[in-house]
């Protein structure tokens, strides 16, 4: 059950990550899932405390959280061909579709679990739908997007950009913590 008005700060990052029931190592408890949305409730040093949607907290190496922006970028353009959500919703209908089938096969008994397995390999599919708002998961580059009903535009991203696109020329960026002192 999620908690009224919950709003993440970070994810958990896409491998997953242990969790503590205090800044204790030597007091473990259930990892957090891969891309679990939480909120960042209190840091101690490098100990972070999360709050997960269903109102479970645990301990985590803070460092490891992916931030979330708090306001997703907007837009009042024109739907762009290369930003059109539709294409994505159409292929997340055609994946859900497929496990569908197959997990109707699997209570049907017409499928073992290991046929099951073979019929679901591969298939990855991530949609989040909150009123206007979308996210999508494109699994031909590995990145959520997100949209608000005119564009989409990347949200996150599973892994380092593509050599031809780090080979372009950025201007460094530095990163401010305001719970860290200036070095």
């Amino acid at each position: 059950m999620t908690t009224p008005g919950f709003r993440p700060t970070h994810v958990v990052p896409p491998h997953g990550m242990p969790a503590w029931e205090a800044p204790d190592p030597a007091r473990p408890t259930v990892p957090l899932d891969p891309l679990l949305p939480v909120r960042l409730m209190e840091r101690r040093g490098d100990w972070g405390r999360v709050l997960c949607s269903n109102g479970w907290s645990a301990w985590v190496d803070g460092r490891y959280l992916v931030a979330v922006p708090q306001d997703p970028p907007r837009s009042d353009a024109p739907l762009a061909t290369a930003a059109d959500p539709r294409p994505l919703l159409g292929r997340a209908e055609e994946a859900l579709a497929r496990y569908r089938a197959a997990v109707e096969e699997l209570a049907d008994a017409g499928l073992d679990g290991e046929a099951f397995r073979r019929r679901t390999r591969g298939l990855r599919i991530g949609v989040v739908v909150d009123g206007e708002d979308v996210w999508l998961y494109d699994t031909a580059r590995e990145r959520w997007l997100y949209g608000d009903g005119t564009r989409l535009s990347t949200y996150a991203a599973d892994r380092a950009p593509e050599a031809a696109e780090a080979a372009q020329d950025h201007t460094a960026t530095r990163i401010v913590h305001p719970d860290r002192e200036s070095r």
